[in-house]
């Protein structure tokens, strides 16, 4: 009889142990949610690496040359260097220009 007792009582921890393993968030569903998790972080990883490689690889052109820091200013603030002329064409003078130029 004890030992009945005993093995209905294995038999019902293991069916319980079973369903945590399957069916609980730490079990196998929660793996497989965690791996998916993972493969989506690897793959914004790569892409900020990347992206962290090509700023420091601007920071470094702007520490070693003129040329650089130069381009960066006269593309993100506008700016003309010292004897230099800047000139804005609309784009009705160019239709001008072109009509001019068809002749």
């Amino acid at each position: 009889m004890l030992l009945r007792v005993v093995s209905i009582a294995l038999v019902v921890a293991l069916g319980l142990l079973q369903l945590r393993l399957w069916f609980s968030e730490d079990g196998f569903r929660g793996v497989a949610q965690l791996r998916g998790q993972l493969v989506e972080q690897r793959a914004e990883n790569r892409g900020l690496a990347e992206r962290n490689r090509r700023l420091e690889a601007e920071v470094a052109d702007l520490r070693q040359g003129f040329s650089a820091l130069e381009e960066r200013a006269r593309s993100d603030l506008g700016l003309i260097g010292p004897n230099e002329t800047f000139y804005i064409f609309t784009g009705k003078q160019d239709a001008q220009a072109r009509d001019l130029a068809a002749r």
